[in-house]
């Protein structure tokens, strides 16, 4: 939400009307994505500091610089900061922005994935390895090797294969990747190189991981989204297509994607027949929040279907202070995801 339509806004009418409070208020969190392991919830935010940055298209307000584990023992019981699990300064490649991160579990070690930029200005995406769900994490000493743009979220299917779906538009630097390489030309724009409006939207991207969780073990592919006509979303079509947040999780046998459409501050959900797709765009999951961001995870716990989302209600609307926050999420009898509003019947100023 631009910070100029914030005074707009009640916010002591807006929290009382939200489905969720704040999951943690001592320090400022968003980006969350939840995991059950060991039959606890795990959260991965990304940690909001105000770094004094002036608010631009290109995230550079968003100066995050380390990562916290929230836990729960369920979606309503109180929830616990575990400390920072990781720092900027333990990552050897990496410079700032250690913006939203996500994590799986496999033969008992817990992985943390996350973007960063590089000493060279770049997005790449590591990993670090942990015994423990809260940390701390140990980095590997490079970015997995072909790796570039930033939102990583990890999907373990049947048959323990571990898929990564990653990308963001603007500030996440995907359009600069569209021939391959890293396009340095008009270095300060977060919309040059992106599609003309009556092109196929840029997509996100999706590759399967290697048995360590490491690195890539094939070339990346788009995450194809298609209309109700089963051709590609075009970039015009800011309300449907993809901007940055993928995730994915899978109901009655169907493999939902799901991801933020930035600019026009939706998170809908697209879905297909395998972890690949294509994917059919199906709706939208949660309308607009404070905080013009939207970034969000969904995960079943004891039979139940939780969305992890934030806001920045906490902070008054502060666009880069954020905080976590959960509420039930449904699928009708058709397998639809029922569209959620955060505030009841009050609309966020967008």
């Amino acid at each position: 939400m631009p910070e100029e339509s914030i005074n707009h806004i009640n916010f002591d009418e807006l929290n009382q009307k939200a489905l969720s409070q704040p999951l943690i208020q001592h320090i400022y969190t968003a980006d969350p994505s939840a995991h059950v392991f060991n039959g606890k919830i795990y959260i991965y935010p990304s940690h909001d500091v105000d770094a004094g940055e002036a608010f631009d298209d290109l995230g550079s307000h968003f100066a995050m610089e380390d990562y916290h584990v929230i836990s729960m023992d369920s979606p309503t019981s109180e929830a616990k900061d575990n400390g920072v699990a990781l720092h900027v300064n333990d990552v050897p490649w990496a410079k700032k922005q250690m913006w939203a991160p996500d994590a799986a579990e496999k033969d008992g070690k817990y992985f943390l994935f996350f973007p960063a930029k590089g000493h060279d200005g770049i997005f790449r995406i590591g990993v670090a390895v942990s015994n423990s769900p809260v940390g701390p994490f140990t980095a590997q000493a490079e970015a997995i090797k072909n790796s570039f743009s930033i939102d990583p979220a990890v999907f373990k299917d049947t048959g323990d294969s571990y898929y990564m779906y990653f990308g963001g538009i603007w500030g996440g630097q995907l359009q600069r990747w569209r021939n391959g390489s890293f396009n340095t030309t008009q270095p300060e724009s977060p919309t040059a190189h992106l599609p003309k409006e009556n092109e196929p939207a840029l997509c996100a991207k999706v590759v399967r991981l290697t048995d360590d969780l490491l690195e890539f073990s094939e070339e990346p592919k788009d995450v194809l989204i298609l209309d109700e006509t089963d051709n590609p979303l075009l970039q015009g079509d800011t309300k449907r297509r993809f901007f940055e947040a993928s995730w994915m999780h899978k109901y009655n046998g169907k493999y939902y994607f799901s991801y933020s459409t930035g600019d026009t501050h939706f998170i809908c959900y697209a879905i297909g027949d395998n972890p690949y797709g294509p994917f059919k765009y199906a709706g939208r999951i949660l309308n607009p929040v404070v905080g013009w961001t939207s970034h969000h995870s969904i995960v079943e716990f004891e039979g139940e279907w939780y969305l992890f989302y934030h806001d920045s209600s906490l902070s008054k609307g502060v666009t880069h202070l954020r905080s976590i926050k959960v509420t039930k999420l449904i699928h009708d009898e058709n397998g639809f995801i029922k569209t959620i509003n955060p505030y009841g019947d009050l609309k966020a100023v967008v």
